[in-house]
């Protein structure tokens, strides 16, 4: 892959990135995005997500969509000789990023006290479920582990009457993904004035936490203050979701469309809510196409939104507009959908820059590139073990 051009704002980046499933993986994608030279160093047995999502051109969808835009080294970092490999690769980095349990790099002689050593420059990003250096460091961690312990599973099932269950996204992962992103340009930055580099722990739960915009109805017990939860509505043309409190909804609806209200004269609270809903319920499957619906919530000045599955999303007209899906080679003639970067500068660019790699496949380019090895040297870091590749893919 040649080097981002120079309006990209991290070109001329270099990171190791060391980590695996989503939590480090996403991370890296987005740097790739914005124009850093990510290098994904994956295990001889390989990512676990090279197991989810449908295989195009042997890349599966889950590792595909969090790592396009990298290039690939497989290490075996048990193997005699792999340290040192490792450690002349940091040399050249400017950040390293892993999502290990907080014992595991020491172990395997690569902590941060180690690489600071060799690189002080060096940024790391450190991701983990509960952090390093407390009484939960070594438990392992997914994102549903986090969403049951802080709290969004019960709130979920409480507040929507259902029994317990994940979420259906891996909000834990993906929020300590972005904020070990501010956390490692803040290094960055500070680097600059500096000149040395620093580790950053970052806990999932801490980073699910603080962007629970709901953590102080929990924490104060003032759940019976908050707003009424949006109104879901069948409509002629589709479901759409209301973003208004009921009560304005409805003085909305006969103030501005002229519905008149059933439960006029009414005395018993229960049965007027209930009839007054009713009547909501027949004008909206009375909107019968989507142009109906839009005027009619434009009339009214109401936030809506249609309740879009996920597959029609190419059909969104702002994503569209956006072009926030784009299609990549799938390797094997066609093109596969991946989401774009979310960025948009006025004097820079960001963008999805590559295919997924196949494990290995950058093998002798990183290395020449990197480290100055010859073909000779990479064949026989291979024939030690200390390298390998999808040999179904790989040359």
């Amino acid at each position: 892959m040649t080097e981002a051009p120079a309006d990209y704002p991290l070109s001329g980046l270099k990171v190791l990135d060391l980590s695996r499933v989503l939590a480090g993986p996403f991370a890296g994608r987005l740097l790739s995005d914005l124009g850093a030279d990510v290098v994904k160093v994956e295990p001889p047995e390989g990512d676990v997500t090279r197991f989810w999502g449908r295989v195009k051109g042997g890349v599966p969808g889950f590792y595909h969509q969090q790592n396009a835009g990298k290039r690939n080294i497989s290490i075996d970092l048990r193997a005699p000789g792999a340290r040192e490999l490792v450690l002349d690769l940091v040399r050249g980095a400017d950040v390293l990023i892993e999502n290990y349990r907080p014992d595991v790099m020491g172990r395997l002689g690569l902590g941060y006290e180690v690489l600071s050593q060799v690189n002080p420059r060096l940024i790391m990003l450190s991701i983990s479920g509960f952090g390093a250096g407390g009484p939960e460091s070594r438990r392992p961690a997914y994102a549903p582990i986090v969403h049951a312990e802080m709290g969004l599973i019960a709130r979920q099932a409480r507040r929507n009457g259902v029994r317990r269950t994940d979420l259906p996204l891996s909000v834990a992962d993906t929020n300590a993904s972005l904020h070990g992103l501010i956390g490692l340009l803040s290094a960055v930055i500070l680097r600059q004035r500096t000149g040395l580099g620093q580790q950053i722990d970052i806990a999932m739960v801490d980073a699910t936490l603080v962007t629970d915009d709901q953590f102080h109805y929990e924490a104060e017990g003032s759940e019976d203050t908050m707003d009424l939860p949006p109104d879901i509505w069948e409509t002629g043309a589709g479901p759409i979701l209301v973003s208004a409190d009921f009560r304005y909804l409805f003085r909305q609806l006969t103030t501005k469309l002229g519905l008149k209200d059933p439960g006029e004269g009414v005395a018993d609270l229960d049965r007027k809510i209930a009839l007054r809903r009713a009547a909501v319920g027949d004008l909206m499957m009375g909107l019968t196409d989507w142009e109906k619906v839009t005027a009619a919530m434009a009339a009214m000045n109401i936030a809506w939104g249609e309740v879009r599955d996920g597959a029609r999303l190419r059909e969104q007209p702002t994503l569209a507009h956006r072009g926030s899906i784009v299609d990549l080679d799938d390797r094997e003639g066609g093109t596969r959908p991946i989401p774009q970067s979310p960025y948009r500068f006025s004097a820079a660019r960001s963008g999805v820059r590559g295919v997924a790699p196949h494990r290995g496949e950058h093998n002798a380019e990183v290395l020449a590139e990197w480290l100055g090895l010859d073909g000779a040297k990479v064949a026989a870091l291979r024939e030690a073990g200390v390298l390998s590749a999808d040999a179904d893919r790989v040359p």
